[in-house]
């Protein structure tokens, strides 16, 4: 029992000595990144928003219904800090987020692709209610400039990169009809409740790229509150999609917390 005891004994000396070394180098690190100027940060909050063109198109006669859906966006940044009083910088960071949208909108000869029953592709020009559902998750690299304004406020604005893991653009149409080919074409029409699906995932773009621009708070020592505006500035489409007539730029508002260390 008393050698059980030793070796229990020894066993948490040991993982306390591991501990507070650990905490040691730790220390240190912070210590040496302070005094060369550097700061780290990991955020974690929501995006709301959506892709939308600009200005909306007469073919879009009216939006009847919108929900931002639930997207997040973890981000790991370091911020450079330059001149002796730290009033700008510089911040590079790597943030996985997810993009989306659902709508609702009366449209009139609205360049369009059906997907019928057999599983045919239908294109032409529909009059009536479409639903669109956008979801897509990114790897983001934003490049941003930073100023110090108060010990307690920063701004921040800058160019991030965007590329596309995974991507969904689909919805359907309903109460309305399809004019094949042209808007005077043949006219198929849809009873009321009957639905045509439609999908266009294939066709978002893996790149995309924009500004953004936002604040960031300091609520505690190591506790920040932030919001920033991403605006993209590329179609959300390949350039060779030609089925919407018009280009649709992801405009985000990202709103949540971070941990400075």
């Amino acid at each position: 029992m008393k050698k059980n005891g030793f070796i229990i004994g020894l066993l948490i000396l040991l993982g306390n000595a591991t501990q507070i070394q650990a905490q040691e180098e730790r220390n240190h690190g912070i210590i040496w990144s302070s005094l060369h100027g550097l700061e780290y940060q990991v955020k974690a909050g929501f995006n709301i928003g959506g892709a939308s063109p600009l200005p909306l198109p007469k073919e879009i006669r009216s939006i009847d219904g919108y929900s931002p859906n639930i997207c997040f966006a973890i981000e790991g940044n370091v911020t450079k800090w330059f001149g002796y009083n730290n009033k700008w910088g510089v911040i590079v960071g790597a943030r996985l987020e997810t993009k989306g949208m659902e709508t609702t909108a009366t449209v009139k000869n609205y360049s369009m692709e059906i997907i019928g029953d057999g599983g045919e592709h239908l294109a032409g020009y529909w009059t009536g209610k479409v639903k669109t559902k956008f979801k897509a998750s990114y790897l983001s690299v934003p490049i941003l400039a930073t100023y110090q304004l108060s010990p307690r406020v920063k701004l921040n604005a800058g160019p991030y990169f965007s590329y596309l893991t995974s991507g969904d653009f689909n919805g359907y149409v309903s109460d309305g009809y399809l004019r094949k080919g042209d808007p005077t074409g043949t006219k198929a029409e849809f009873k009321d409740g009957d639905t045509a699906p439609y999908d266009f995932s294939k066709d978002l773009q893996k790149f995309q790229w924009g500004v953004q621009a936002g604040t960031e708070w300091k609520a505690f020592k190591h506790l920040n509150v932030y919001a920033n505006l991403a605006w993209g500035l590329n179609d959300i489409f390949k350039e060779e999609f030609k089925t919407i007539t018009f280009a649709m730029y992801p405009i985000y508002l990202n709103v949540g917390f971070g941990y400075a260390f």
